[in-house]
């Protein structure tokens, strides 16, 4: 059954955004600290056995100078250079091995596939990158409240960081068109996909699905899913703390990224989604400051579009960069 409003309604849901006023500042600061630490990416060429796909290990600077894993898959059958897909996990999953990830580059795209630090030991995709937090407070299990009455130390900072840094670190490498990097994910992958948008210069287009990380106030009000319920049980235990954690927050809401993007994007959104309810990626969709257009899937829950979905992106990408594949 639908999990929020119906679809009329949806479509013209436009929140007034919760924003700290140093919100550009901390985030300069932010970028700026971890550019300081940066080392030039290591590409590794890397055996995985394919025939048609060289893959290539990558380990690139991150938030503070930590190193993080990454997959470039590369069809081997095109020159450079080619137009890049920047890829974010969903939440737990980690980079996985390079032959479950081949869509990208069966399509003619160089791929990054991006490890997302402390994640990738949940049963699904395997993860090789830690979260060197040596002073962590307490917090609910998940990666959720990790840090959350601070921005400063909070979990997603140094993700979104590591994800601004994946799209330099794929332009270093020589096969990798700069001028044409789009970046993806699904569901927290798309969260991440969003802020990188906000965050990012020179992004060439933005594929979030089902986004996760957006309108947190909000999630947290209409689903006892997890992970947004992460914050909720949080709250339940520390009463006291409840403003202090949704200041920090507002740091890393999709809906603030989405209103600084300027790359043409293709969301996703599932009306039966208990997980990321349905307003609050209408939130950040209809904040988002680029050109934009929406998928909405009717009877579907967080699987969202699936394969449905990817095609659609393959098909957008397609009008937009040279050497994409498009579909018969």
């Amino acid at each position: 059954m639908l999990t929020d409003w119906p679809l009329d309604r949806l479509r013209e849901y436009r929140p007034d955004r919760e924003e700290p006023a140093d919100f550009d500042a901390f985030w300069s600061a932010t970028l700026d600290e971890a550019r300081a630490l940066r080392t030039p990416p290591v590409f590794a060429p890397y055996d995985a056995g394919l025939a048609t796909v060289d893959v290539v290990d990558v380990t690139f600077s991150g938030f503070g100078g930590h190193p993080i894993k990454a997959w470039l898959l590369l069809p081997r059958h095109l020159e450079g250079p080619l137009p890049c897909v920047v890829e974010y996990i969903g939440y737990g999953g980690g980079r996985g091995l390079p032959h479950e990830r081949l869509t990208w580059s069966a399509a003619g795209y160089a791929h990054l596939v991006m490890d997302t630090r402390g994640q990738g030991s949940n049963g699904g995709f395997s993860g090789d990158t830690p979260d060197p937090d040596p002073d962590g407070p307490p917090q609910t299990p998940g990666f959720m409240t990790r840090g959350v009455t601070d921005p400063r130390r909070y979990y997603y900072r140094r993700v979104f960081t590591d994800a601004v840094l994946a799209v330099e670190a794929a332009r270093e490498h020589p096969r990798v068109d700069p001028g044409r990097i789009a970046v993806t994910g699904g569901s927290q992958g798309g969260g991440i996909t969003i802020a990188v948008a906000g965050l990012a210069d020179g992004v060439a287009a933005a594929l979030p699905d089902v986004p996760f990380l957006c309108h947190y106030r909000r999630a947290t009000e209409i689903t006892d899913e997890m992970p947004y319920a992460e914050i909720s049980r949080y709250c339940k235990t520390h009463r006291d703390q409840v403003d202090q954690v949704f200041d920090t927050l507002r740091y890393f809401d999709g809906v603030n990224f989405a209103a600084r993007a300027s790359a043409p994007a293709l969301f996703s959104v599932a009306l039966m989604d208990a997980i990321c309810p349905p307003s609050t990626v209408f939130a950040a969709y209809n904040h988002y400051a680029g050109d934009k257009s929406i998928e909405v899937w009717r009877y579907n829950g967080h699987e969202g579009g699936a394969g449905f979905q990817t095609a659609a992106q393959i098909r957008y990408l397609a009008k937009l960069f040279d050497g994409g594949v498009i579909p018969g």
